[in-house]
């Protein structure tokens, strides 16, 4: 790491050529990731991705304006120096991440980079010499600070009232597809699935502790089948259902807390205490998962708690029976 380092330049050791060819390298990656961003928006966010395709042209002219500076002080070779080459320059995400990213997230990420080029610029107009130079860094570094406002003014020719509501219910919509209908599946799954396993090895040994490993073992093994089961099952391409590990996270954490809801308990020693409150464990997940289908998946509340509590029950009832005989 420290041999990495030592092959790099700090920012106060380059030249003003070379702070004039990193500038121009940075203008040229940050309108790339703007265009990026609207590629990636322009689906399902075509106001915001007219945003960011404005502000991709702001940094094509930025770019062109040090380009022509370069061309009148040190010719037309510019230095092939780029933000990684500086130790202590800032960095920029990867942008193989920028899928992963929700639209609040990109736009909070291009604030952060409008402020990281203000901080770049003023600090590059303190060091050089030269006065049309300075005056230039100078007014990109105002033009970085006002590109916030800029942006809302943009936001405010572009997104409308309509525009908003409508960005917002594709949101909402990528929201309940990525993690509540996978997480309410594997809740569903986690809590129904396991209450026979548990009650039947606790009405057949009436003992806690066992009952528990046994709980414990089926929630762990069912969200780890669910996590994976959902995370190759769709890769979202084409659904739209959004990142498969994170469907798969969802999916594999809540059929595991559905599970250890009613497992649990039965870490109290005394087995009727524990068994009475596993009861009532079970009944408020169930009840639960009926409020989170009306709640996100526009299901009627008696509808669904009658699926799901007569589901429940059966299960329940199942386990209950082996158990006992």
């Amino acid at each position: 790491m420290a041999a990495f380092l030592s092959s790099k330049r700090r920012f106060s050791q380059l030249t003003e050529q070379e702070v004039l060819a990193l500038a121009i390298s940075a203008e040229e990656d940050d309108g790339r990731i703007y265009r990026g961003y609207a590629a990636r928006l322009r689906a399902d966010y075509p106001a915001s991705a007219k945003i960011f395709d404005e502000m991709a042209q702001e940094e094509a002219e930025h770019q062109q304006r040090l380009i022509a500076l370069h061309k009148q002080r040190f010719g037309d070779t510019i230095p092939l120096i780029r933000r990684e080459h500086v130790a202590d320059f800032y960095s920029r995400r990867p942008v193989w991440l920028m899928d992963t990213l929700s639209l609040d997230e990109i736009r909070t990420q291009a604030e952060t980079m409008e402020q990281d080029a203000q901080r770049f610029y003023e600090a590059a107009a303190r060091r050089t010499t030269d006065a049309d130079t300075r005056a230039l860094l100078a007014e990109l570094a105002a033009a970085e600070a006002q590109h916030g406002q800029d942006a809302a003014s943009l936001r405010d020719a572009h997104l409308t009232d309509e525009a908003r509501d409508e960005e917002a219910e594709t949101a909402h919509r990528q929201f309940v597809l990525t993690w509540v209908q996978p997480g309410l599946a594997g809740l569903m799954d986690g809590s129904v699935s396991t209450l026979a396993p548990i009650f039947a090895t606790a009405f057949a040994t009436h003992h806690p502790w066992t009952t528990f490993l046994v709980g414990l073992a089926a929630s762990v093994g069912a969200g780890i089948s669910m996590g994976f089961t959902e995370a190759a099952s769709d890769d979202g391409a084409i659904s739209g259902r959004g990142a498969p590990a994170k469907r798969g996270f969802a999916s594999g954490i809540m059929t595991t807390v559905g599970g250890l809801g009613h497992a649990l308990p039965y870490l109290i020693p005394h087995f009727w205490t524990a068994t009475t409150i596993a009861f009532v464990v079970v009944f408020l997940e169930l009840w639960a998962i009926a409020w989170i289908q009306k709640k996100y998946m526009a299901t009627p509340f008696l509808r669904a708690a009658l699926q799901v509590v007569l589901g429940g029950a059966l299960v329940l009832a199942a386990g209950i029976l082996i158990g006992s005989g």
